[in-house]
Order: structure tokens, then sequence, then C-alpha cells
């Protein structure tokens, strides 16, 4: 059953990609192609879904997992996997910042692609590019778009824990906070709007929106954007103080499948991250048109989605003798 599962959701995925045009993406002097493996790792595309399918079947928590990692790899230093480089005597891993400490996973599934990957084609398909269709795959086997993954990223040989406390964006941060960290990697409203949508899936932990149960801006006072009903529902689990690592789902309608709910519940003011509710809450004529438009549309969402994930893809990729292939995503080839 478990085998007939990933392989019914790994043949789904080629198709609905395929529906996307292919062209290579520029990105200042840089450019990355769909076809970059075609010749020297064919088989690179399908060995990435399958094991992805496996990891979704055993565990529906994954495909979140896996794209958020791509996320919290693209925001820090462009997209080149650092986020997996484990700390050694020379680096400081962005495991530990607080974005991904206790909360950053999946790296195990990682490390079982590029296992697979360097037994059928060693020192050929990178971690930063196993990332990016991982992150493609892991949309699609929940109900989500798929796109087109432009490919020939190469890995970083170095991590900036700063750089993830600083740059990826936090739960609570205020609107124009996170529309200028989106700026900063050469993303607009629009597609600040849809990336926050893939919270459609996946989970928060109580530390990250506690505040908005109990003492929102210092008064003593929840957040008054806060469904009064659905903050009641949720301080059983989140207390005052202790539960920091209790799991709640981001869209507690349909918590595994992607889909536009998310800003439905925006709508309902049902956002469990502040960051998430102030797209419709703070200030923003722009921001909150598209919530309502998301809302109101899922095939709009789905194509604005996968245009973003493509642009965000893009960021600083490492491409020709830039970085390196890793062999292991955990470390790199060599000391330097």
């Amino acid at each position: 059953m478990a085998a007939f599962a990933f392989l019914l959701v790994v043949t789904i995925v080629f198709p609905l990609a395929s529906a996307f045009p292919s062209p290579p993406v520029s990105w200042g002097q840089q450019q990355l192609d769909p076809h970059f493996y075609d010749h020297s790792c064919p088989q690179a595309q399908q060995i990435v879904a399958s094991i992805v399918g496996k990891a979704h079947y055993q565990d529906p928590r994954m495909a979140a997992s896996l794209l958020r990692l791509h996320f919290h790899d693209c925001f820090v230093k462009g997209c080149d996997a650092s986020i997996l480089l484990d700390s050694s005597a020379t680096i400081t891993s962005e495991k530990r910042s607080n974005p991904n400490r206790d909360s950053a996973r999946g790296f195990e599934v990682i490390d079982e692609i590029k296992a697979t990957l360097e037994a059928a084609c060693p020192h050929t398909v990178s971690c930063a590019d196993i990332l990016a269709l991982a992150a493609r795959d892991s949309t699609v086997m929940t109900g989500g778009p798929g796109w087109i993954v432009p490919l020939g990223r190469r890995d970083s040989r170095g991590a900036s824990v700063q750089g993830s406390n600083n740059d990826i964006p936090a739960p609570n941060n205020t609107l124009p906070t996170i529309i200028t960290k989106f700026k900063l990697q050469g993303l607009d409203i629009v597609d600040l709007v849809a990336l926050l949508g893939s919270h459609t899936i996946g989970d928060s932990r109580c530390t990250s929106f506690r505040q908005r149960l109990y003492n929102q801006t210092g008064n003593g006072l929840p957040d008054f954007t806060l469904d009064a009903s659905y903050a009641a529902a949720l301080r059983p689990r989140c207390p005052r103080s202790g539960g920091d690592q209790n799991l709640f789902f981001l869209d507690p309608v349909t918590p595994f499948k992607f889909d536009n709910q998310y800003y439905r519940n925006l709508l309902a003011h049902r956002g469990l991250l502040s960051s998430d509710e102030v797209l419709l809450t703070g200030g923003n004529p722009a921001t909150a048109e598209l919530v309502e438009l998301y809302a109101a549309n899922q095939d709009i969402f789905f194509a604005h989605f996968a245009q973003s994930m493509v642009k965000m893809g893009n960021i600083s990729p490492l491409t020709g003798g830039n970085g390196e292939v890793r062999t292991n995503c955990r470390r790199v080839n060599h000391n330097y």
C-alpha cells in the first residue's frame, strides 16, 4: 500500500509541471535552466519525487517541512543549501538560528535523496536543487500547483546564522517589516501574499503566537484582530507559560491540503500567526485586496504561487564555477 501510494503521487508531478512554460531564468549574469540535468542525470527529478512521495506518505507533516526548508534557505544568502550545513570548526549552522531551532525538519529526507542521487549520478545534483525540487513536489502532493523548476544551482561553502536570524520574516514582525524583508530579496507584494499562502499546510508552535492570546501590545490584552472563539480554543494547549513546543495547525480547516483556505481563515480573523493576519489587518490595501482575491479564486492563487516560487527559487544562486556540488548536504566537500 505504501509503495503504491508514493508511486501514485510521483506520476502526478510531471504532467502538472509540464503545463507550465520552461524558459531559462536569468538573475543578473547567472542563468538556471530546467533542462540542466537532462543529460548528466536524467532520472534526477524522478528520484527526488519518489523519495518525497514516500516521506509524505509516512509523515503528512513532511510536505510543509520540506517547503519551509526551501524558503528558509533562499532568504539567507540565496538558494544555496546553506541551511543544510551542520556546525563544524569553521561553520555555525543556520539550524541554530531562532527561525530554525526546534522547528526546521526534513533533513533526513534530504539526506536520503542525496545518497540516492550520488549512487545514480555522482557529484552531479546539488543540494540546493534538491531543496527546490522537493518544495515543488511537496506542493503538488498536497493538492497544490505544479511548476517547472529551473535548475543548476550550486551549494555554498558557508552558512550565516546571523542572516537567518535577521532576514527570515518572523511571526511577530509588522507588515512593513515583512514587506521590507521580501523586497530585499527582490520579491514584491504579490510574491509576499502568495508565498505566505504556503501556510495552508503545516504547523506552528505555541511560542510563535502566544502573545496574541494574552498580551499582544504590552497592555495585558489579547490581539483584537484574532477571533475570540478561536483564541479561546487555542488557550488550553498554549498557556501563558509552558507548552512552548506544542504544535497547532496553521490552517485547522484543511491542514494537510494545499488550497486557498488559508486566505478564507484570514477573512474570518482566524489566521494563527500575527504575520499572517496582518496581511488583512495591517493597514495595507494592496495586501488586503490580494487576500480577498485569493480567498475568492483558488486558480489565481495557484498561478501566482507557482510564479512566485520560481522567482524565489532564483534568489542569488551560485552557478558556474561558484560554490560546489556537495557530496553530503550536511558538510562542505573540503576544509576551507
